[in-house]
């Protein structure tokens, strides 16, 4: 299949419905506070296996996206990130909409999402093959080593310290390790507990992590109230002329997006406070920012899709996932037997092709839902969690029973979702937590067929030239939180 196929293929009436469930799905969650497109997707992963790789891929990609865009109405009219991507569009995007111009507001975010998007997706189409083919050139010490400097950029670029985002990604590997050894077929690490005998299992380790944590600290807060404006349609049509005022800076923002989702762990947050950054040094009027600034909203939304797509890249090319979303991604691929990296693009080019032509087009889908059903969208930001929540403890538990039909497995996640609870109190991140946990086998298969090769020495690590590369980048990522602590507090001690 290639990608033309992919877009009439997405044309037929089955694919098509579900691209635009998963769009509205995703949107409507993502303005209701307290609900994540994360949290969304890890929920849907136990419907997805009796669908169709092709549709589950569309379904989960859909829900990306609008997951991603849906953030923009509650921090608009409420003042509320409802994903953590739209922190800093609630800096303007709220005082736009206070000085009366809501739709406004809201228009210019949606222009920057759809722009952003379309970036995203050029690159993802132009950038993910070639990245491929160099990949396949790797062997096993280097794809070993690939890892390892995966899990060091993702910890040393989450919130928080280096130490924790370390700590978190090796925890992750740990919980990896119970279960039966692949290769000697020896039963490790179940301390005598028969329901570990296969390892912890991917859904309900993932649902616990980033549902049930998240809902048990909501609850918490579960009365809090919070000023809202009333969305209007007036001013969410732009015209022609502002695409030409903002235009620059929607490319230079979504430019910016895509070249933080590449690299793995940063994640859309990120990429908007960067693009919102360098939108305010540049500007002409930057004491406007903060206060209502159309350019801020522009810079941010474009910045927060754009990255959707350069977070796809490593995971389809290298199969290692940028952030929280693409590691459930992975899982999602992983559960219908499909390893992405380099011989995706030739085991299952229809997998790859599908990913691509979904994105763009659930990005046109967003942008026509988001600008004509906004006032439909804004009314579900009021529903109480008091309601929304005890809905969602269901799927929960369902969807961990689904795996396998076992009642342990609910059990793992209502332990992990005390877990992620933990971490969260604690500042620990989870998202290295989940990539450690799903990159520990392949790292760990890698290893094991390069010691093979090399009867037991761990030497050829070191002396082949592109594992060493990639043991410098693991080396500099390491050092670098340390440095820019030390020189962050040099002039101090001076």
């Amino acid at each position: 299949m290639t990608l033309a196929d992919a877009f009439l293929n997405l044309a037929t009436p089955l694919p098509f419905l579900i691209m635009m469930v998963g769009v509205t799905i995703g949107i409507a969650v993502g303005v209701m506070p307290g609900i994540t497109a994360g949290m969304l997707m890890a929920l849907t992963l136990p419907f997805t296996y009796s669908m169709a790789p092709t549709n589950a891929i569309v379904l989960l990609i859909s829900m990306f996206v609008g997951g991603i865009s849906g953030g923009l109405v509650t921090a608009t009219l409420m003042r509320i990130p409802g994903e953590p991507n739209a922190v800093m569009t609630t800096l303007d995007g709220y005082p736009l909409a206070k000085k009366g111009f809501p739709g406004r507001a809201l228009g210019l975010g949606n222009a920057g999402s759809i722009v952003g998007g379309f970036v995203g997706w050029l690159f993802l189409v132009l950038l993910t093959r070639p990245v491929a083919d160099l990949a396949v050139l790797l062997g096993p010490w280097e794809n070993f080593a690939l890892v390892l400097t995966a899990l060091v950029l993702i910890s040393s670029l989450s919130r928080g310290s280096f130490l924790k985002g370390m700590i978190s990604a090796l925890l992750g590997v740990l919980v990896a390790m119970p279960g039966v050894d692949q290769t000697s077929g020896i039963v490790r690490l179940t301390f005598g507990i028969e329901a570990l005998t296969n390892g912890f299992q991917l859904l309900p380790v993932v649902i616990g992590l980033f549902a049930m944590s998240q809902l048990v600290a909501d609850t918490m807060h579960i009365e809090q109230g919070n000023e809202h404006i009333r969305a209007s349609m007036r001013g969410v049509f732009l015209r022609l002329g502002d695409y030409v005022v903002h235009g620059w800076n929607m490319l230079r923002s979504s430019l910016i997006g895509v070249w933080i989702g590449i690299h793995p762990g940063v994640g859309s947050a990120v990429s908007s406070i960067v693009a919102y950054t360098v939108a305010k040094n540049v500007s002409k009027t930057p004491e406007e920012f903060g206060t209502g600034s159309e350019e801020a909203i522009v810079a941010a939304e474009s910045a927060n899709n754009a990255t959707t797509g350069g977070s796809l890249i490593p995971l389809l090319a290298l199969g290692i996932p940028g952030g929280i979303a693409d590691a459930i991604l992975l899982a999602a691929l992983v559960m219908h037997n499909l390893r992405p990296g380099p011989l995706l693009f030739s085991t299952n080019p229809e997998i790859v092709n599908t990913i691509m032509a979904t994105h763009l087009v659930a990005h046109v889908a967003m942008y026509v839902l988001m600008t004509a059903g906004v006032l439909v969208f804004a009314r579900l930001m009021l529903v109480p969690r008091a309601i929304l929540f005890p809905i969602v403890v269901v799927f929960c538990i369902v969807g961990a029973f689904a795996v396998d039909g076992q009642v342990s497995d609910v059990w793992i996640m209502l332990l992990f979702g005390l877990v992620g609870l933990a971490m969260e109190l604690a500042r620990f991140p989870l998202a290295p937590f989940v990539i450690g946990f799903v990159l520990a086998p392949m790292a760990e298969a890698k290893l094991r067929s390069a010691l093979m090769i090399s009867d037991g020495s761990m030497w050829p690590l070191v002396t082949r030239p592109g594992s060493l590369g990639l043991l410098l980048v693991a080396a500099a990522c390491f050092v670098w939180p340390f440095w820019r602590e030390w020189r962050a507090r040099s002039p101090a001690r001076k």
